[in-house]
């Protein structure tokens, strides 16, 4: 899979994603300033959500329509949210110069067929199905004709849905997928995570798979990462102190910072397979234990425990030789300290 000219999977870094969602806080300003500390942290790309409270439901005052569910917007209309965290479509324009501008790469998440048509025109490399319309069949397969790379949430998503998903793709003719484990939570909590999601997506449905966090600090993604994560994103604020309704879920530049440097940590600590040794590794060795005289041995005596043994460093035999040398004969003297060589001892 490749965005815009980032290769994503393989053996290739990590894709990371600073999610602006409603973090602009109203403030176009805000909004070009996010963008610009994102491209500081580090991140390849910045992610915006396209809708508005209109194209995403409808203001009805009534129990179906208000959040109820535990989370932190409880209390509030589904309509009333979203006026408050849509990204006006006025702005995209400008955002997406920004961030070319800038080095990132700048793409969706739509919510439904308008807001598609607003990515097209802006030629987005690439969209994202957030995790709460993984259900919405149509606007996948929208999506999927585009022929661009798909990014999808899977934090609502069982294995039917999930796989319901996949197939609205290949219909479409759209093989470049990738699936996100996506805890649903804000914030979510650790003990929820279930990284070890990460490796069983790629495997079960071979795909492309990451990480779509809300969790607290930067320890799952690092673990997303140790599981084969290609793809880790997150919530990014410019300021926390300026509020919002995903304020308190979200890295500031700090933060996010710190995440992207431990992920790359993470990602060179991995390495591959391979037994042969490195250079340094090799030195080493020298600490190692071999077979050296610890007694002066006179030609014609017996090597024993008390004039040999297993010592540092590693420049005489290798101590797979003692076990075969004990109760031998030396041919010639060795002084203490002398490395034992099989040529001193007899056959």
């Amino acid at each position: 899979m490749k965005i815009g000219n980032i290769a994503i999977g393989g053996n290739n870094p990590s894709f990371i994603i600073a999610e602006l969602s409603a973090n602009h806080n109203g403030s176009l300003e805000t909004a070009i300033e996010t963008i610009k500390a994102a491209k500081r942290t580090g991140a390849n790309a910045i992610k915006l959500q396209t809708y508005t409270a209109d194209t995403m439901t409808i203001d009805v005052k009534s129990p179906d329509f208000m959040l109820s569910q535990g989370t932190i917007w409880d209390g509030q209309y589904l309509h009333d949210l979203y006026k408050v965290a849509y990204t006006p479509w006025e702005w995209h324009e400008q955002l997406f110069k920004v961030a070319k501008e800038e080095g990132l790469i700048c793409f969706s998440s739509p919510f439904d067929r308008t807001a598609v048509d607003l990515l097209e025109e802006l030629n987005a490399p690439a969209y994202k199905i957030a995790s709460f319309e993984i259900t919405d069949i149509p606007l996948i397969e929208l999506v999927a004709s585009k022929g661009k790379p798909v990014i999808i949430s899977t934090g609502i998503a069982g294995k039917g849905d999930i796989e319901l998903a996949l197939e609205a793709c290949l219909r479409m003719g759209n093989k470049d997928v990738a699936l996100l484990k996506c805890t649903s939570s804000y914030p979510a909590p650790i003990e929820e995570a279930n990284m070890v999601m990460v490796k069983d997506l790629a495997e079960r449905y071979n795909v492309i798979s990451g990480l779509s966090d809300h969790t607290m600090g930067n320890t799952v993604p690092i673990v997303a990462t140790c599981f084969g994560a290609k793809i880790i994103e997150k919530h990014f604020i410019l300021d926390k102190s300026i509020g919002g309704p995903d304020a308190s879920f979200s890295m500031d530049e700090q933060e996010f910072t710190e995440m992207v440097k431990a992920v790359r940590e993470a990602e060179k600590a991995i390495g591959v397979v391979d037994y042969t040794l490195t250079d340094k590794q090799k030195k080493g060795r020298d600490f190692s234990r071999s077979l050296y005289v610890v007694k002066d041995i006179e030609k014609g005596e017996i090597v024993t425990v008390k004039n040999v043994r297993s010592i540092r460093p590693g420049y005489g035999l290798h101590p797979k030789y003692y076990s075969q040398i004990m109760g031998k004969k030396v041919l010639k003297s060795l002084d203490r300290g002398t490395r034992v060589s099989l040529e001193d001892i007899e056959k």
